[in-house]
């Protein structure tokens, strides 16, 4: 508990012992020779004990035009029932109102840690290498280049890549993983995980403003500010609700004494009755705690959702939309065959890896690997990269050409297209094809299994965008058991496709895009939710997406799903109860059936209900 929270509860436990007695010394008759006054207070101190504040802020608020909110409205009632005689539950509204306020100030903070779990990942200090030793800098001053020093069990401070040293690296901050990383020199890390046993000399990629625990600790910050459909309509209806019950508990207060007779102190007790139960904590606090509970529990598992928004949207998947390479498949290419129609096996590798010397391409690494040694960059000259087709440059005073067989038909290329299995590279130099490549990629580990949950969590269709070839794509596509596939996409090509996609969906059902989060950026914006995988430091992944799945394992995706639709089935169930109970009680009250006990049950009870429920959102198998 914080402070405030213990004094509270101090608060509650006086004025709990002081109304008890006064209950207790009134039922034995004790007060009855005493006059009037003397009942009173002994009613008004634990009253004043507890409800101080709330009288102070409801008139705070008042003077700053606010004047329609919960403290209005229990200030007014309880105020009131003192005035008609009601002296016990008048103290006791105020007791049990003060009792929700603290479980529900302890249930936020609990709902809080989860996502105050994700900022431990600040780091205090970093090592840094100075002509005299070391230093313990802050982050933010530490250049780009600079050299640190992470000692054994300390947090990365900065992004960086290895420069001496083995350890294993704890990354269950971020990626919510249990295995810790292999780190060795030339390895990149990560700001915000731990490090295991073994020192690590490491050099800065970044400047703290850039780091990547800074860009995710701004994104949780700001998760709470892109609220959901049903949060703004929460937040709507109150705006409304409030002072439309405050006007009908004074009609109904005022109305029936002038012009029925009846007694004032009766109908200003059922007003009273009216404004408790029509206080709208239950749903102002309820509603957003889901969310909230939503979005910490997914951070625990490595999950990063940008708003509730998202987690809504998430809810409502019927169509998820996936890229194959480095999304389903593991993006490790690595050369399975060489076919040369002119020339050897060597002559043709060396061709094709001239041809990609300036590529950064996983593929065009590949084959670099593939050829035994690094191309003579002097060699190619007016080296080109032609999107989605492969590469053309000049070599030796012809053209050299290395790519898909689009790129080879396209220059007029005379050669017989291959049906093998795997992503296929056709070289050609001047205008003779010199042969082909076959590059395998395998799929990523447990890629099936989440597809398959992906499907149990109640998303309708399964589609793969691709660039590279069809026969490749739907080799991928059948082994995954997806329900369509589009390939040899260009990059333009694949916001297209999606747009036919998204043009096909239904009501309020929703659209999915995952992929590497660094060339799928256009798509990732364009769908309804856009959700990138395997994106551990990528910058074009947490800008462009509205979920992260901080590691690249696609079996969170379903859980991702998972927590979305039970965040949006609790939060709809604490507005259809919290609803149907105070519409009952407010009936029950304007009739005279209701007493202020019931009434404190509608506003206080509900809200405790309510809240429990939505703490449910927290735990997630």
């Amino acid at each position: 508990m914080t402070k405030k929270q213990k004094q509270t509860l101090y608060r509650i436990l006086l004025a709990a012992l002081l109304l008890g007695a006064a209950i207790v010394l009134e039922h034995l008759g004790t007060l009855d020779g005493l006059p009037q006054w003397a009942t009173l207070a002994a009613y008004l101190l634990p009253y004043l004990i507890i409800g101080w504040n709330v009288l102070w802020e409801a008139v705070e608020h008042i003077f700053r035009g606010q004047v329609f909110d919960e403290n209005f409205l229990m200030a007014v009632a309880s105020v009131a029932a003192f005035c008609v005689g009601e002296y016990p539950e008048a103290a006791a509204v105020m007791l049990l109102y003060q009792v929700g306020e603290l479980f529900q100030s302890c249930a936020v903070g609990k709902s809080r840690k989860s996502i105050a779990a994700m900022m431990d990942i600040v780091p205090e200090y970093a090592n840094l290498e100075t002509p005299d030793g070391l230093s313990e800098t802050d982050p933010d001053e530490v250049p780009v280049g600079s050299v640190i020093v992470v000692k054994p069990g300390e947090r990365i401070p900065l992004d960086g890549v290895v420069l001496e040293g083995e350890s294993l690296i704890d990354t269950a901050a971020l990626t919510g993983e249990s295995v810790p990383r292999r780190a060795a020199p030339g390895a990149e890390l990560i700001s915000g995980c731990v490090n295991g046993s073994g020192t690590l000399r490491v050099r800065t990629t970044k400047a703290y403003a850039d780091a990547t625990v800074t860009r995710i600790l701004e994104l949780v910050e700001n998760a709470s500010s892109r609220k959901a459909r049903v949060e703004g309509f929460i937040t709507r209806f109150a705006k409304y609700y409030t002072p439309i019950v405050t006007l009908c508990a004074v009609l109904l207060a005022v109305l029936p004494p002038l012009l029925l007779g009846k007694e004032w102190g009766e109908w200003i007790r059922r007003a009273c009755i009216f404004l408790v139960v029509s206080c709208p904590c239950a749903l102002v606090i309820s509603v957003p705690l889901g969310f909230f509970g939503g979005i910490g529990a997914a951070s625990r598992k490595g999950i990063l959702v940008k708003g509730s928004n998202y987690l809504e949207s998430l809810s409502k998947l019927s169509t998820l939309v996936f890229d194959k390479t480095g999304t389903l498949t593991k993006g490790e290419f690595k050369v399975s065959a060489v076919r040369p129609a002119v020339g050897t096996e060597a002559e043709l590798l060396e061709l094709a890896a001239l041809g990609e010397s300036y590529s950064n391409h996983p593929i065009a690494a590949s084959m670099r690997e593939a050829c035994g040694r690094e191309p003579a960059l002097g060699r190619v000259q007016a080296a080109r990269e032609i999107a989605g087709q492969g590469v053309l440059a000049e070599f030796e005073g012809q053209e050299l050409l290395v790519g898909s067989a689009r790129l080879l038909r396209e220059r007029g290329v005379d050669f017989t297209p291959s049906n093998e299995a795997g992503t296929l590279v056709y070289v050609a130099l001047g205008d003779v094809y010199r042969g082909l490549i076959v590059i395998s990629d395998g799929l990523k580990d447990g890629a099936a299994e989440a597809l398959r949950a992906v499907k149990a969590a109640g998303v309708d269709k399964t589609v793969m965008l691709s660039g590279d070839r069809k026969q490749a794509a739907e080799a991928v596509a059948k082994a995954l058991g997806l329900d369509g596939v589009e390939a040899e996409l260009l990059p333009e090509d694949k916001v297209s496709a999606l747009e036919k996609l998204l043009a096909a969906q239904s009501g309020d059902r929703t659209l999915g895009y995952v992929g590497d989060g660094l060339n799928d950026a256009p798509v990732l914006t364009r769908a309804d939710v856009g959700i990138a995988m395997g994106s551990l430091g990528s910058d074009a992944a947490i800008e462009a997406a509205d979920v992260v799945i901080m590691d690249d394992d696609l079996r969170k995706l379903p859980v991702a799903i998972r927590i979305a639709r039970k965040t949006l089935r609790i939060v709809k169930q604490n507005i259809v109860f919290a609803l149907s109970v105070k519409f009952i009680i407010l009936i029950l009250g304007a009739l005279g059936i209701a007493n202020m006990w019931l009434a404190v049950f509608g506003d206080v009870g509900v809200s405790v209900i309510a809240i429990l429920n939505s703490m449910r959102t927290l735990r997630t198998k």
